[in-house]
C-alpha cells in the first residue's frame, strides 16, 4: 500500500480523496495554485505545495510542475480526480516513466479510450453499437463541412481529449459550423490542454445512461450499474441518479454487458463510466468512456456499499477486485444536485466573490461533498462547481422529497448560485415522473423563462407607451427580482453587511 499520494486537482474532489486516504493511513500532499492558497483542500493535506499562478495551464495542466512537486514530496502515486490532467495519457505516461504510480488507467488504455474518436473507431470494429459521426479529428475547415453534410444537421462539435461538457456544440446548420468549431476549440485547449475536436450526429432528446465499470490489473472487470444523467445545462450535467426509471432490469443487464465488453476491449484497468445515450425506442449507443472518477460517483456509492475512491486506489496498489459481478447489488434510489457558482437566471453566468454565509444540509441518508466555507473566496478561473449535495432513500419518491428537503436548508450568501433552480427542477412534475431528456432543461425552463421575460418586456414597453401617448409623467417601473424562497432571517437573527 501507499505511503503517500500527491492530488492533482482541487476543490471538492480533492477533498474527497483527501478523505479516502486518511481512512486508508495514506498521507497526502496537495498543490494548489496561487489563488488556492485558503482553499479547503490545501488546509485538509498532510502537504501542500504551490506549483504556479492561477491559470490553469500555468498550475493544474503544468505536467512538470506536477511531476517535480510529487518527486519533492516522494509521492510514490498521484490521484488525478477529474477534470485537468485525469484523462490526459502524456500525463499518465510521464508518471510511468518517472517510477510514479498513476491512479487510473495505464497510458496505453487512456490514449486509447480518451480519444474519443479513435475509441469510437475500435469499438465499432467489434460491433458496439455508436453513433454516426467522424472518425478522426481534424484542424481543416473543409473536412468539417464535408463530414457534417454526410452526418446530417444537426450535429454535435465535441472535444477529443476530455469530457464534463467543456467544448461541445450543437450546431444546426452550415452558417454556424465555422465559429462553434472556433469556440470548441477554444474550450477544449482551455479545459484540457488540446484544442482536438470532432463531429458526430446530434440525437435529440434521448437520455443519458452511463455504467460505472472497475478494472484491475488481472483482467477481471465489474460493473456497478448504471446513473442516469439526463438533466443538463450547456451539456453538463446538474442532477443525476439511480436507478435510472427508464431501464428495465433485461435492459440494464444488457448494457452492463456492453459496458464490460468496451472496458475488455481496450485493455482498460482502474475505475471508468460507459456513457451511453438511449433513444425513445430503448435502442442505445455507445457514446465515450470517462476514464477516470466521476463527479456523480456517490450515488453509485450509496446504493452500492462500495467506496469507489479507495477501490481506484487498492487496484493501482496491485490488489485485486473484492467481489465479482454476481455479488454486486443495488438497494434504494439516489439522487445528486451540483452545486455551482452561477445564475441560472441569466444564462448560467458564472458567479465569482466571497460567501459570506454558508450552511450545508445534515440530516440521515443526506451526504455533502464541499470545496468551500464561509468567507472563502470563489475564483474566475476555475469550473464553477463548489459541491455536491447527495441523498439516500428506499424509492425514488421518497428520495426526491428527502433532496428538496435537503436543498431547502441549503444556504450560500454573497455569491449567485444554482440552489433555488435545482428545486425548480427536482418539483417538476415531469421529473417526479422519470420523463427526463437531454433537453429536459431547455424545454421545461429556459423556453419558458425566455417567453416570459419577452412577454414581461412587451408589457412595460405597452404601458411607457401608453403613459407617453397621453403626455403623463412617467413613474418609475420596478420590475421584480427572482424571488428568493430562502430567508437567511429566520436563523440568523439580526445582521447587516458592512465595511470595516
Amino acid at each position: 500500500m501507499f505511503k503517500k499520494i500527491l492530488i492533482a486537482n482541487r476543490g471538492e474532489i480533492a477533498i474527497r480523496i483527501i478523505k479516502a486516504c486518511q481512512e486508508l493511513s495514506i498521507q497526502t500532499v496537495a498543490i494548489y495554485s496561487e489563488i488556492d492558497r485558503k482553499s479547503l483542500h490545501v488546509q485538509m493535506a498532510d502537504e501542500a505545495i504551490c506549483i504556479g499562478p492561477p491559470p490553469p495551464l500555468e498550475s493544474y495542466l503544468n505536467i512538470d510542475a506536477i511531476i517535480s512537486a510529487a518527486k519533492k514530496t516522494k509521492a510514490e502515486a498521484i490521484h488525478p480526480g477529474y477534470g485537468f490532467l485525469a484523462e490526459n495519457p502524456t500525463f499518465a505516461r510521464r508518471c510511468e516513466e518517472e517510477g510514479i504510480i498513476f491512479i487510473g488507467p495505464n497510458s496505453k488504455a487512456l490514449a486509447l479510450v480518451g480519444d474519443k474518436v479513435e475509441s469510437r473507431k475500435t469499438l465499432s470494429k467489434i460491433g458496439i453499437p455508436i453513433i454516426p459521426g467522424m472518425k478522426s479529428s481534424s484542424k481543416n475547415l473543409e473536412i468539417f463541412y464535408r463530414e457534417a453534410e454526410q452526418i446530417g444537421y444537426p450535429v454535435m462539435i465535441k472535444a477529443s481529449a476530455g469530457g464534463g461538457g467543456k467544448g461541445m456544440r450543437i450546431v444546426w446548420d452550415r452558417e454556424s459550423l465555422k465559429s462553434s468549431i472556433e469556440a470548441g476549440m477554444r474550450e477544449a485547449k482551455s479545459a484540457f490542454g488540446d484544442e482536438s475536436v470532432y463531429l458526430e450526429k446530434y440525437l435529440e432528446k434521448p437520455r443519458h445512461i452511463e455504467f460505472q465499470v472497475l478494472a484491475d490489473n488481472y483482467g477481471n472487470v465489474v460493473h456497478l450499474f448504471e446513473r442516469e444523467c439526463s438533466i443538463q445545462r450547456r451539456h453538463q450535467k446538474i442532477v443525476e441518479e439511480t436507478p435510472s426509471p427508464a431501464l428495465s432490469p433485461e435492459l440494464r443487464e444488457e448494457m452492463g454487458e456492453v459496458a464490460k465488453k468496451v472496458i475488455k476491449a481496450v485493455g482498460y484497468n482502474n475505475a471508468g463510466t460507459v456513457e451511453f445515450l438511449l433513444d425513445r425506442n430503448k435502442k442505445f449507443y455507445f457514446l465515450e468512456v470517462n476514464a477516470r472518477i466521476q463527479v456523480e460517483h456517490p450515488i453509485t456509492e450509496l446504493t452500492t456499499g462500495v467506496d469507489l475512491v479507495k477501490q481506484q486506489i487498492l487496484i493501482a496498489s496491485g490488489e485485486k477486485l473484492p467481489f465479482s459481478q454476481e455479488e454486486l447489488s443495488q438497494r434504494g434510489h439516489s439522487i445528486e444536485c451540483r452545486i455551482y457558482a452561477e445564475d441560472p437566471y441569466n444564462n448560467f453566468l458564472p458567479s465569482s466573490g466571497k460567501i459570506l454565509f454558508f450552511k450545508e444540509p445534515v440530516g440521515p441518508g443526506i451526504r455533502h461533498d464541499c470545496g468551500i466555507y464561509s468567507g472563502y473566496e470563489v475564483s474566475i478561473y476555475y469550473d464553477p462547481i463548489l459541491a455536491k449535495l447527495i441523498v439516500w432513500a428506499e424509492d425514488r419518491e421518497s428520495a426526491c422529497k428527502k433532496m428538496l428537503k435537503a436543498l431547502d436548508e441549503y444556504v450560500i450568501l454573497g455569491i449567485k448560485n444554482i440552489v433555488p433552480f435545482l428545486k425548480e427542477i427536482i418539483s417538476h412534475p415531469e421529473f417526479l415522473a422519470g420523463n427526463t431528456h437531454t433537453n429536459f432543461v431547455d424545454d421545461y425552463f429556459l423556453k419558458k423563462n425566455k417567453s416570459e421575460k419577452e412577454k414581461k418586456n412587451l408589457d412595460i414597453a405597452v404601458l411607457c407607451a401608453g403613459i407617453y401617448s397621453h403626455n403623463k409623467i412617467q413613474p418609475t417601473i420596478r420590475v421584480e427580482s427572482e424571488k428568493i424562497e430562502y430567508s437567511p432571517w429566520k436563523i440568523l437573527g439580526k445582521w447587516r453587511l458592512g465595511q470595516k
